[in-house]
């Protein structure tokens, strides 16, 4: 059997009563952890330029529906990953726009969500060591788009595969121009997920697709994938849930850097909360440790700030501009990413102070969690040494040492993008702050606490409290309550509009004292480290 007729066989015959609660459960704070980024992304105003065009999310058509909510969910980089890929960008917008069509209920939806979410992860899991990964791995929504709307369309398992071989025969190829410096960004997911759809429509009508068009020599992962993982497709279906593997986005940036921000964030209410002004005077100089993950999405991003110019779709990569603005501020908020204040010349002076370093123990972390492609390492085992070298070159292999060997299931999966931030000011100080795992990323905390961090983050992002007050029922919902849910949800009218693109407040909500262990000690895992004193010696990288 074919790797899309298998995927596409079991998420086909995919009822709620085999998805276990707790998997339901995670797709639940999913889907209003994505509701809370489409809410963001249509205040904005390349969200409101996008339903000037095509309309408002929630719409008669639901192919035009579920691409609008594509569109605004994705380019504030507010949108969740998970191993593999930024997903919800298809596996929740889809599902969402069908149900809403359809009528169907809560557990219905979920489950439709857990269906897209285990075809698209498994897909990109399998090319994920290539070229492209992140929010540039638009292949993602090709799966996501078909999985989430078949299933709410109960189709049959052979209309699942020809749907999938057709989306898959032309799969999209950004380039970083675009990604990164213009308004195409705001098209990301709308593309693919249009094209999706369009796929199940020629697959209704009769049109075959290739069912082995991942695997052939000449298919899909040949193509897109430097060292194919075509077991990862179907490894564990029905026992290992990469829905369980889900990181929830916080902040409006790159998921690289999430725990400096994290750290900044901290160490302005270490050093007492003063004003911007003041503090900005006060700083000599900033080092941030990060993996080589985060050092070289920042390096690519930095090619497109050194100008007057300070494009959205590089600064949300950006390292410096973000922990610069968190540090003095005290937030990280999407207004925070547009002028007047991306223009604010005390933020971009400290911004200039700020130097990002590789930490090789931090890299090594990263490669040993399951996202984002810690786990495909260890799937490819010495085979993926020819990735790691095209990726980080000779000195990434030496760090990354053996892979060991793939995960069972991902009840506890991880993803460790951690960094360390080490303030210096002028009258002698010094504040550090480390973090390995962020507020929000797949780990213990966000495992035990996802619910109350989604509710927070859409809360702050302006959605209604009674809205995501009501997520511990989604599960449950009639088919009217869901419909009255989800409009609610988006109703720009709804919900406290000066909380909006705010969300670097959850992490005060929902506490650090859920991170500690019974015994009252924190884990490594999840570990806030403030310092005095002199910092570790650490190898310093200037960004070009």
């Amino acid at each position: 059997m074919s790797l899309l007729a298998e995927v596409g066989g079991w998420a086909a015959r995919l009822t709620p009563d085999a998805v276990p609660e707790r998997v339901l459960r995670r797709a639940a704070s999913q889907v209003l952890s994505q509701l809370g980024a489409v809410r963001a992304g249509a205040a904005h105003p390349l969200g409101r330029r996008l339903t000037a065009a095509f309309g408002p999310p929630l719409q008669r058509d639901p192919r035009q529906a579920a691409s609008v909510l594509a569109g605004l969910g994705s380019f504030l980089n507010l949108d969740d990953t998970a191993y593999a890929g930024h997903l919800s960008n298809s596996t929740v917008a889809v599902p969402l726009a069908y149900a809403h069509a359809r009528g169907l209920d809560g557990r219905a939806l979920l489950t439709a969500v857990v269906a897209a979410n285990e075809c698209a992860a498994r897909i990109t899991a399998a090319a994920t060591l290539g070229p492209l990964r992140g929010q540039t791995a638009l292949h993602a929504h090709l799966a996501g788009a078909v999985a989430g709307r078949l299933h709410c369309e109960r189709a049959p398992a052979h209309r699942w595969t020809d749907a999938l071989g057709l989306a898959y025969a032309q799969p999209p190829w950004p380039l970083m121009h675009a990604f990164l410096a213009g308004d195409a960004r705001v098209l990301n997911a709308f593309g693919p997920v249009r094209t999706g759809l369009d796929a199940c429509d020629a697959a209704a009508a009769g049109l075959g697709g290739q069912p082995d068009l991942l695997e052939h020599p000449d298919g899909f992962l040949r193509r897109f994938a430097t060292v194919p993982l075509p077991e990862e497709v179907t490894a564990g279906l029905g026992t290992r849930w990469h829905t369980e593997t889900f990181s929830y986005k916080l902040h409006p940036g790159g998921p690289g850097i999430d725990a400096a921000v994290d750290c900044a964030l901290d160490l302005h209410y270490d050093l007492g909360a003063p004003d911007a002004a003041q503090l900005a005077t006060l700083v000599d100089d900033v080092h941030v440790a990060a993996s080589l993950y985060t050092v070289l999405a920042a390096r690519r991003a930095r090619r497109y700030l050194d100008g007057p110019r300070r494009p959205l779709g590089a600064l949300v990569l950006d390292v410096a501009y973000p922990v610069a603005t968190a540090l003095l501020t005290g937030r990280l908020t999407v207004a925070d990413l547009e002028p007047p204040a991306a223009d604010d010349p005390v933020r971009r002076a400290v911004a200039g102070k700020v130097r990002l370093c590789h930490d090789p123990g931090l890299t090594r972390a990263l490669l040993a969690s399951e996202a984002p492609f810690g786990e495909a390492l260890r799937r490819a085992g010495p085979a993926g040494t020819a990735w790691l070298r095209e990726f980080g070159g000779e000195d990434l292999v030496r760090t990354a040492g053996e892979p060991g060997t793939p995960a069972a299931d991902f009840t506890s999966a991880t993803k460790a993008t951690g960094a360390r931030v080490t303030v210096r000011l002028t009258d002698g100080r010094t504040a550090v702050r480390e973090l390995l795992i962020p507020y929000g990323a797949a780990g213990p905390h966000t495992h035990a606490h996802h619910a109350e961090l989604v509710r927070e983050k859409f809360r702050a992002l302006g959605g209604p409290a009674r809205v995501a007050d009501a997520l511990p029922r989604l599960p449950e919902m009639s088919a009217a309550e869901l419909a009255a849910w989800t409009a609610a949800a988006l109703d720009p009218a709804a919900g406290d509009q000066a909380a909006v693109s705010d969300p670097s407040g959850v992490r005060a909500t929902v506490t650090a004292q859920s991170h500690r262990s019974p015994d009252g000690s924190l884990p490594r895992t999840a570990r806030p480290v403030r310092r005095t004193g002199p910092a570790d010696d650490i190898l310093e990288e200037r960004l070009p």
